[in-house]
């Protein structure tokens, strides 16, 4: 455990029912926080609950949120924020499905926007007036390394990723001087469903198997494996506390050395 004191803190942790999003919940909360959960699927939410540590008594707790019902989200949002503040967010929604930019729909696209654009600006408006009266904030968005560099087959996600980095300059310039900080991390081939469904596609789609899809992955990545979601969430865990208090405006790659660009 890397000994981080985020004791007295709320986090609101969006898509945290696994992957990244499970593995940046358990690494807040074992450091004093407590959470606030968001995804889709109960069953899920309730298990990571269960898991979740409570070293320093915290109160930790989950919401079922779809984030392309912007409506619904919105009044999720004012009711949440009438009940608690938050200290901490992450920003985390599973990418779109594959494939070429020139194939994708405009509902696709549209798609896109609303669950990872459209639902963080309504989360993030929400949580800011608490952030500004404690004086803390930590907003912290989970991206991808196509922000710096577009990945081949993955159109759309480019496209909306590139979208909410410049979303989050702007917000991090504009908030800097109430204390609140926002960053992304841009997180390579990571350990996720998400990854397996990737390979599995693009095996089906190159006729080959997918240990060879995934060889062949990582042998474009110089630490030549995936990254762990605990690798993922440690860089957030570093991000969300009090030592990075004049980090803001970042975008920090966690990928293994794969981003050929600084």
């Amino acid at each position: 455990m890397i000994g981080l004191d985020l004791s007295n803190k709320r986090a609101l942790v969006c898509g945290g029912s696994k992957g990244i999003g499970k593995a940046i919940a358990m690494a807040l909360a074992e450091n004093g926080c407590s959470i606030t959960l968001i995804a889709r699927n109960e069953t899920l939410l309730n298990g990571v609950l269960i898991q979740l540590p409570k070293n320093q008594n915290q109160q930790h707790d989950s919401m079922v949120l779809d984030m392309t019902d912007l409506s619904s989200l919105e009044i999720a949002m004012k009711n949440l924020v009438l009940l608690k503040d938050f200290h901490i967010l992450i920003n985390n929604t599973g990418g779109p499905p594959g494939g070429r930019l020139e194939e994708a729909s405009i509902d696709a696209i549209e798609l896109a926007l609303k669950q990872h654009l459209m639902a963080a600006h309504i989360i993030t408006k929400s949580l800011i007036p608490g952030m500004k009266r404690y004086q803390y904030g930590r907003i912290i968005n989970i991206l991808s390394t196509s922000v710096k560099q577009p990945l081949d087959h993955l159109g759309v996600s480019n496209t909306v990723r590139a979208a909410m980095a410049n979303w989050s300059k702007t917000l991090a310039n504009e908030l800097a001087v109430s204390g609140i900080t926002v960053n992304n991390i841009l997180p390579g081939a990571t350990n996720t469903d998400r990854l397996q469904d990737l390979i599995l596609k693009e095996s089906t789609h190159q006729l080959s198997e997918p240990e060879k899809i995934a060889d062949k992955m990582k042998s474009h990545i110089p630490m030549n494996r995936f990254a762990n979601p605990e690798e993922i969430a440690w860089a957030a865990l570093f991000l969300a506390s009090p030592i990075a208090s004049y980090i803001t405006g970042i975008n920090l790659p966690v990928d293994g050395g794969r981003t050929r660009s600084l």
